[in-house]
């Protein structure tokens, strides 16, 4: 395989030792190479910026800026990144953090080290990698979000998705343009989401809207 066929990846890890062993991938797999290793956050910015891989895997829980922000940070420059994200913990809170963050997928540091091989092809291939275990628990938190957005929650949330802006929510729905800001604000809150776009994004992964 050519090298420009290879899938480029960078990984962002505090632990030398599991540097290491990511590194091992690229050794044996021949259509995957690891094309930096960085120790923390904030030096992932820029080393994205020169190498724009294919693949950024990132932990979790990093010194200074977390995995969680080191995204947030570069989807606000580049845009749409496709990123897994690595943890040694498996809480619903981080799991919750990394979905909000648009990962492509949830990886274990435990894991053998032939999932993470999968999870690299399937994500640089347009998928999502969630193993099991993972993805169960993912389903469970889309369930209790659908159950708190209220019905109006949900119509305001298809009308931002459509792009309408909060007076023309209003008038759509015959309601002043204070109320519709107080139905937005509560979407953000309970998506826990930055801005409209992100709360669209948010919603859209968790099957939370019908564009049909």
């Amino acid at each position: 395989m050519k090298a420009s066929q290879k899938i480029r990846v960078m990984v962002v890890e505090d632990h030398i030792l599991v540097r290491l062993g990511l590194l091992t991938v690229s050794e044996i797999e021949p259509d995957i190479t690891i094309v930096a290793q960085i120790e923390d956050g904030e030096s992932a910015i820029p080393a994205y910026r020169q190498h724009r891989p294919d693949v950024l895997i990132v932990d979790l829980r990093l010194p200074g800026m977390d995995g969680i922000e080191t995204l947030e940070t570069l989807r606000k420059e580049f845009g749409d990144i496709t990123a897994l994200v690595l943890s040694s913990f498996s809480s619903d809170a981080d799991i919750s953090r990394a979905v909000q963050a648009s990962a492509s997928g949830y990886l274990l540091k435990d894991m053998p080290v032939m999932r993470l091989v999968e999870a690299i092809r399937a994500v640089h291939a347009g998928q999502e990698y969630f193993p099991p275990e993972i993805a169960n628990r993912i389903a469970e938190q889309m369930r209790q979000l659908k159950t708190n957005l209220t019905p109006r929650e949900r119509i305001v949330l298809g009308m931002i998705a459509e792009g309408r802006s909060n007076k023309e929510i209003g008038s759509a729905l015959g309601i002043v343009e204070g109320t519709v800001k107080v139905h937005v604000t509560n979407l953000m809150h309970k998506l826990k989401a930055l801005d409209r776009t992100q709360a669209v994004m948010i919603a859209m992964k968790r099957g939370l809207l019908d564009l049909n």
